[in-house]
């Protein structure tokens, strides 16, 4: 596991990030600071594989941090997230492991852990998952898979009428099959895109999927998810 600490004086998107890394997994947030100069005194303290940075922030800059800390022996890995893109070029100068603009997209995030450590890699696409149903051990194609909820620390897969148990957990199922079009909608459902038949928008910043299945079942968004589900969509 990757040791991180977060940098960022917005506290709300210190806990997105630590939300985002902990279901991409590979890392461990064993540090959070609110300003650069905080930073700095937790990073001389305690050794730390990669700092999660903003760049704009009161007092010393996130790019200025930076460049403190590759004068350092062992430096950790720089990930600069941001809400500003205009800083690009500048990070790449301090030898950033990559620049990541909020809202952070999932894929993305596993792509820069990725750089930090070749050890966390995608995973190699599968085509079928191990299920049980009535007692028997069966393969189920991926393809054939509308979607998926959460059930504890297993997950119910469902096709077109039938549904099976996985002794695999949310976080992993997402992990496997991000690559093929599958979507995490929900803390507690992950859909395929291409079993998607309609989108409603609901209160407060939700959604409502409506799948292709013979049911026409329905999947509820989280606002935390809808703007990353309309960008995936083309919305």
């Amino acid at each position: 596991m990757l040791k991180a600490l977060l940098v960022d004086d917005e506290v709300p998107a210190r806990s997105e990030l630590r939300y985002l890394l902990g279901e991409a997994g590979g890392v461990e947030v064993v540090g959070e600071a609110g300003s650069a100069s905080e930073a700095l005194q937790l990073i001389r303290a305690i050794p730390y594989d990669v700092v999660f940075l903003d760049v704009n922030m009161p007092g010393l800059t996130g790019i200025e941090l930076a460049e403190t800390l590759a004068a350092l022996e062992h430096p950790p890995a720089i990930v600069f997230v941001t809400a500003h893109s205009e800083h690009a070029v500048k990070a790449f100068e301090v030898d950033a492991v990559d620049y990541l603009v909020k809202p952070v997209e999932m894929r993305r995030l596993r792509v820069a852990i990725g750089r930090i450590s070749p050890a966390v890699e995608a995973p190699a696409r599968i085509e079928r998952i191990p299920v049980e149903k009535a007692g028997r051990k069966l393969l189920l194609q991926v393809a054939d898979i509308f979607h998926v909820m959460a059930k504890d620390d297993y997950s119910y897969l469902y096709t077109d009428g039938e549904r099976y148990l996985s002794t695999l957990s949310l976080a992993d199922l997402e992990s496997k099959l991000e690559s093929q079009g599958f979507f995490r909608v929900h803390r507690r459902y992950l859909v395929n895109l291409a079993q998607v038949r309609e989108v409603a928008p609901m209160y407060g910043g939700t959604m409502e999927l409506t799948l292709k299945d013979a049911a026409g079942t329905q999947v509820p968004v989280s606002r935390r998810r809808a703007p990353a589900l309309k960008r995936a969509l083309g919305l």
